[in-house]
């Protein structure tokens, strides 16, 4: 097992859906064979971010499990946990917010994307970073599974870790490096990035006919009218959702069997939707079997959280000796 630490977290925010599944959640999984992981659902992040009421975040947190065990993650592999069920994330928050520039939270890049111009800035938003810190930090946090949205997020996290130990002459935290996840990101249905926010999401709730329906209505290329017609796949929303489903070989058959005007765009969406179901029947399978067996569910939330709050308390044990507390 490497000594390197993996964390991260999934906001519970509604339907997991194939771009969090193929995205993120995949390099989860392939991170545990070997590595020390963490992986947990941040629904103090979900009511932070004014993103969900408190009934929402329940229901939403136990699709979020399902959806963690479904896609691959091993419970005897990786910790899998509910933030809210380890009190120390909001102590270590605590003691962060005493040493954090407000300077630091507000050039954060990302703030205003997180900002609803109709309600006044909240605290625990402009704090978010230094809640994502306790997060990290709280196990000792070397490696970060990111996108490339959330890198500043961790810098500020690496700076909150120097500031923290050069305070009180330590050098209790590390300071954790980002792990870019290499995929690309996936487009909706509308061809923008596939989000909730813009109702283009396939999810992993999703049938074969909600599928097939939500491929038949993706754009292509409005300039191959018939199926003879040379299409452009550079610039087609169901080529690019395809790509990341299939090997080199069959993209590049596609590619040139379009280009020459050798596949139709109805024979190709119905071609995208069968891989994509394929793709998602299994997973969805055991996500709906977790769902239907929440006795079970809660033996493996509770596995991972006495296995977390064990090394929170370590954490802040040794943090609490540190600032003389």
């Amino acid at each position: 097992m490497s000594e390197n630490i993996v964390v991260s977290g999934i906001r519970p925010t509604g339907v997991p859906h194939l771009g969090n599944i193929r995205g993120a959640l995949q390099q989860w999984v392939n991170l545990q064979d070997n590595h020390n992981c963490f992986y947990f659902v941040a629904d103090w992040h979900a009511l932070f971010g004014l993103e969900e009421r408190s009934r929402e975040i329940a229901e939403n947190t136990k699709k979020a499990v399902a959806t963690l065990l479904a896609i691959g993650l091993d419970p005897d592999k990786s910790t899998i946990f509910i933030q809210s069920h380890v009190p120390a994330h909001l102590t270590l928050f605590t003691i962060f917010s005493a040493i954090t520039p407000v300077g630091w939270l507000e050039r954060n890049p990302t703030l205003k994307d997180m900002v609803r111009a109709d309600q006044p800035l909240p605290y625990g938003l402009l704090g978010y970073p230094v809640l994502q810190a306790a997060d990290i930090l709280l196990y000792k946090g070397t490696m970060v599974p990111v996108g490339k949205d959330q890198q500043p997020h961790l810098e500020i996290t690496r700076e909150i870790a120097r500031r923290f130990n050069n305070l009180f002459g330590t050098d209790c935290f590390p300071e954790p490096q980002a792990v870019l996840n290499e995929s690309p990101v996936l487009p909706g249905t509308d061809g923008r990035k596939m989000s909730k926010s813009y109702n283009n999401v396939i999810s992993i709730e999703d049938d074969k006919d909600t599928i097939v329906n939500k491929v038949k209505q993706m754009i292509t290329d409005p300039e191959k009218i018939r199926k003879t017609d040379p299409g452009h796949p550079d610039i087609c929303t169901v080529f690019q959702l395809e790509k990341p489903f299939v090997d080199g070989t069959y993209s590049a058959d596609i590619y040139q069997r379009c280009t020459e005007g050798r596949i139709g765009c109805v024979e190709h969406k119905n071609m995208l939707a069968e891989i994509i179901w394929d793709y998602l029947r299994p997973k969805q399978e055991k996500y709906f079997y977790y769902l239907e067996h929440e006795e079970q569910l809660k033996k493996i939330v509770d596995y991972g959280d006495k296995r977390a709050q064990e090394v929170a308390q370590k954490t802040i044990e040794e943090v609490m000796d540190i600032i003389g507390l």
